[in-house]
């Protein structure tokens, strides 16, 4: 095989990390690294050897409706669902899923906003969706101090299955409060993170 630039490598490399889930196509790739098609493929196919030829990487290459993705080696599939069924794992805490539940409905929501609706402050919460990417910045709220306004994530409509958030379950009113019962909803989504590794401490 052709000899490949190590820096080219590292490159390449790099851009598969970053795009994660989405992957690269070839021609993509070939613009990022400044290669034509035939080089690209090359280097490529390279970077793909490398890892197959590593006994000491859990990492490979492999090409999914187009595009190229760094993905864990099937030999250890046995070993990632064990640590994805550690018993040590925590869930997302009900303060998060209330958090969670009124950035749902109400987005675009500013922090002070949601704090109304729980009676505490919520500021660990909100922190905590954001570092799991299932909540995100959607702007700034034109008034005074001009507060962040938080809305859904992609990935918060992949986890609970929906292909919008038209497709939000109705929640039930009470006394004129629409979050005063929610305890479906709120069953949902806890069910819905059982099935997530979301270990460590959460707010």
């Amino acid at each position: 095989m052709e000899n490949v630039n190590e820096r080219i490598l590292g490159m390449l490399e790099s851009f598969l990390f970053i795009a994660g889930d989405d992957g690269l196509t070839l021609g993509q790739l070939s613009v990022l690294l400044s290669l034509d098609a035939e080089m690209t493929a090359v280097t490529v196919e390279r970077l793909r050897l490398n890892y197959e030829e590593r006994l000491d990487s859990g990492i490979t290459l492999r090409l999914y409706g187009g595009s190229y993705r760094l993905v864990t080696k099937a030999e250890y599939a046995d070993d990632i669902l064990r640590m994805l069924e550690n018993p040590s794992k925590s869930s997302i805490t009900q303060a998060s899923l209330e958090v969670l539940a009124i950035i749902a409905y109400k987005q675009p929501v500013t922090r002070v906003e949601i704090d109304d609706l729980r009676g505490v402050k919520s500021d660990g919460p909100i922190q905590t969706l954001v570092a799991k990417g299932l909540i995100m910045e959607k702007g700034r709220l034109e008034s005074s101090g001009r507060p962040i306004l938080y809305g859904t994530t992609d990935l918060f409509l992949d986890r609970f299955g929906l292909e919008s958030i038209e497709m939000l379950p109705p929640l039930i009113e009470v006394d004129d409060e629409p979050f005063g019962d929610a305890d479906l909803f709120m069953t949902k989504f806890q069910e819905a993170f059982e099935l997530m590794d979301e270990g460590g401490n959460n707010d």
